[in-house]
């Protein structure tokens, strides 16, 4: 009997398709059944080699060992991995497997992961390529049905090799080089470094922004409000306020004009990232993980995907979500929703992976035994899919403009005419009381009936001092879009992929920048740190151009499809780190000081007078003529059970003595509260001794 080895990315889809395509017998790392053998990677079970691993030099890092270019890439299995890698293999090398089938998630890192093992065992085997956007039964019977040549993926793969390389070129020769320069390990990556410098920029612009005063003359009569122009003196204002008490106001122009706000699109990863962001206050890692949790559990289609539309052919699964959906959502109750279809469904828009969309096994499951998290993530799919087939939101816009002394006012209202899609929304966001602060202001509230012509006595006026504002701190939202956009006004308007990263990198990209230190997260607000600020100002544009790394992703999705060639992509980035390396030897003894630690000032020297710093192992006097140093291991305090803080040290050198509870007896052995004295003699090391009420015990160290 032969076998076709399927091969998944990890443990938990395994098992989900080996339950579907009948591999019901477990072995030891692997299920076997109805002619297949089902197995799994744990994420990268392969992955490229560090530095260390082409040349035992590397292994320091050293200025004149850059740049490092592998000539022949070479790769390692982690060892805590490489127990399933040697199952994979052994099944690969089975005389009775036939072929294979690639079952990592269909995207670029997914083919990555199944590639390198391919390639590593040193399989030739013909493989088909499962390609699939639900883990659910039906789905994964489909793919089967339909499973693809693997070589139909090979651009894919070159893509995906291509950013690997890519990121490993910048990222070890980049973070080398500076770290080497400043004294401090400075991670530097091929995304993540021009993303700080978006923060960073933006703060820039906060700090220097000067707010401007200014102020609105307000006046009301007969129902109406209406507002003047910005006005910069507050004298005239004053003067315009006491001018329309006196006057009369007269309605010169009304117009009304119907507009309509169209439903919105269906969720690709980044929109999804961004209103959880927005409502929730999830982290762009938080909503992928939780959405990863529910396409495991086959409640949501795959959610790695830039589109947000459904193919054409998904018109009746539309529709059953649709009306499956109603039930289970209380804010949806009672509302009439005449679902169009249209505008949802493009298989033109639709590349690797269609919108996210929740599945029929979840409007048969419900949200039994969800978390929370997991349970407003899905939620708010499902209301994207109901706004987006619902009705368009219309409402009538109407502007009324009025003069009164001599000045022109302005009042603004609007009647909703359908609410549409946006009752919905409202509903949704009532219900789960989002802290959303993206809701602005409605344009205006209803105004009443006004005719031109008409005049308004008894006016009363008010002045209103205002400021202008400074941009916003980045949020995961804004900057997840700015990343997104990033580059796109120097790329053509029909470039498929723009912007920095890809859906699927962006979250772990600010995790990254998070955990290095480079940004901290305030509230909602992403902010660069001290030393992300400095990072990104010392390192060159080409590193850290949003535009150049944009250009990248370009290629990459070019390669792809095909249409771009991966050595000459590959080639570029070469060149570009030897260029980086030359242009780089050295930089001035000022900015070599520019991420050192600021320095913890103790107290005064007593030999000298000059501060004294705490250091890691020691408290040292910053004049390096002067000797003096007081050691945290000094046997003193050892011998008495004490660490000694910076809190003691600190007292000896203000007072010469500090109180010190739970010292340790050296003849007892039991501990009492007594007072150290510094006695320093002015020698290599200093001394010091206990000084006990009660007895006279006076030790000397």
């Amino acid at each position: 009997m032969s076998y076709q080895l399927v091969i998944a990315e990890k443990p938990s889809v395994a098992r989900s398709i080996a339950g579907v395509i009948g591999a019901d017998k477990k072995q030891d790392g692997y299920m076997e059944g109805n002619g297949y053998l089902v197995s799994w990677c744990i994420g990268h079970l392969v992955s490229l080699a560090d530095a260390g691993t082409y040349d035992e030099r590397f292994k320091k890092w050293r200025y004149d060992d850059l740049p490092i270019l592998p000539q022949q890439w070479q790769y390692i299995i982690p060892d805590d991995k490489k127990k399933q890698f040697d199952t994979l293999r052994s099944l690969m090398e089975r005389p009775d497997v036939t072929g294979l089938v690639c079952a990592t998630d269909a995207g670029r890192e997914g083919e990555l992961i199944f590639r390198f093992v391919y390639q590593m065992a040193g399989c030739k085997k013909p493989f088909q390529r499962l390609w699939i956007s639900s883990m659910e039964d039906a789905a994964i019977k489909d793919g089967f049905a339909h499973l693809k040549p693997g070589t139909d993926y090979d651009n894919l793969y070159q893509s995906a090799l291509c950013r690997a390389q890519a990121d490993w070129l910048v990222g070890i020769n980049a973070t080398r080089l500076f770290s080497i320069l400043y004294h401090k390990t400075l991670t530097v990556g091929r995304v993540q470094t021009p993303t700080l410098k978006m923060l960073v920029d933006r703060e820039a612009k906060i700090s220097s922004f000067q707010k401007e005063k200014y102020h609105i003359v307000q006046i009301a009569a007969g129902g109406m409000e209406a507002a003047s122009e910005r006005m910069g003196n507050a004298d005239d204002a004053k003067a315009l306020k006491a001018a329309c008490e006196t006057a009369q106001a007269v309605c010169v122009s009304v117009t009304r004009e119907k507009k309509t706000e169209q439903p919105p699109r269906l969720y690709d990863l980044t929109t999804l990232q961004r209103e959880a962001n927005r409502l929730f206050g999830f982290t762009a890692k938080q909503t992928l993980d939780y959405a990863q949790q529910l396409y495991e559990k086959k409640l949501l289609t795959y959610p790695r995907t830039d589109s947000q539309y459904l193919t054409d052919d998904m018109l009746p699964t539309a529709e059953s979500l649709v009306s499956g959906l109603w039930p289970l959502l209380s804010f949806a109750a009672g509302l009439d929703l005449s679902p169009q279809f249209g505008r949802v469904l493009n298989s033109k828009k639709v590349s690797d992976h269609h919108a996210i969309v929740p599945t029929m096994e979840f409007v048969q499951k419900g949200f039994d035994g969800l978390t929370e998290g997991e349970k407003k993530l899905l939620s708010l799919v499902c209301c994207k899919l109901l706004c987006a087939v619902a009705a368009p939101h219309v409402y009538e816009a109407v502007t009324a403009t009025f003069t009164c002394a001599g000045n022109t006012f302005t009042a603004k209202g609007k009647t909703i005419l359908t609410p549409g899609w946006k009752e919905l929304d409202r509903r949704f966001k009532a219900s789960f009381k989002t802290d959303a602060d993206d809701t602005a202001p409605e344009l205006a509230r209803e105004l009443p009936e006004i005719t031109e012509g008409q005049t308004f006595d008894k006016v009363t006026a008010a002045v209103t001092e205002h400021f202008t504002a400074p941009p916003k701190s980045y949020t995961e939202d804004t900057l997840l879009s700015a990343m997104e956009r990033a580059g796109a006004d120097d790329l053509p308007e029909d470039a498929e992929r723009q912007g920095l990263g890809t859906p699927a990198t962006r979250a772990s990209i600010l995790e990254k920048l998070v955990q290095m230190g480079f940004v901290e997260r305030r509230g909602k607000q992403l902010l660069p740190t001290k030393d992300g600020h400095n990072l990104a100002c010392v390192l060159p544009e080409v590193l850290t151009s949003p535009q150049l790394t944009a250009q990248w992703e370009t290629e990459l999705t070019a390669i792809a499809k095909g249409q771009a060639d991966p050595e000459g992509f590959m080639a570029g980035i070469a060149e570009m780190t030897r260029g980086l390396i030359a242009n780089y030897s050295q930089i001035s003894e000022d900015a070599q000081k520019l991420f050192q630690t600021e320095r913890v000032v103790i107290g005064k020297c007593p030999r000298c007078g000059e501060s004294v710093y705490e250091g890691k192992k020691n408290y040292y006097c910053g004049n390096r003529s002067c000797q003096f140093v007081m050691w945290k291991n000094d046997r003193f305090f050892e011998e008495r059970g004490k660490a000694f803080t910076p809190k003691i040290a600190a007292a000896l050198l203000k007072d010469g003595k500090a109180k010190v509870k739970g010292l340790r007896s050296m003849k007892t052995g039991k501990t009492y509260d007594g007072t150290v004295l510094l006695a320093d003699t002015g020698g290599k090391y200093v001394n010091y001794r206990v000084e006990q009420r009660g007895k006279n015990e006076k030790q000397q160290a």
